[in-house]
């Protein structure tokens, strides 16, 4: 088996398992997470979609720029609604 299929398969099933929190925040208006843990989430992703993009690697650049947008989200409410 090709690893790529390996690599977009792993990065569908994490990008997917951000969606539902992703979702639920933007409909309560409310972000159960810890702040410090998304500032560090969105910060640590976002320089591994920076690394990605300079190695070239599409897979681990989707998938951290996918983070990167679902946990600004978790970010964004956290910061505005709290």
């Amino acid at each position: 088996m090709n690893g790529t299929w390996i690599g977009l398969l792993g990065m569908i099933l994490l990008v997917s398992s951000w969606a539902p929190q992703t979702i639920e925040t933007i409909k309560q208006k409310k972000c159960p997470l810890n702040f410090r843990f998304v500032l560090i989430y969105v910060t640590a992703s976002f320089l591994l979609t920076l690394y990605s993009y300079m190695i070239g690697d599409w897979i681990f650049l989707t998938l951290n720029g996918l983070a990167t947008f679902q946990s600004s989200v978790n970010l964004y409410v956290k910061i505005r609604y709290h």
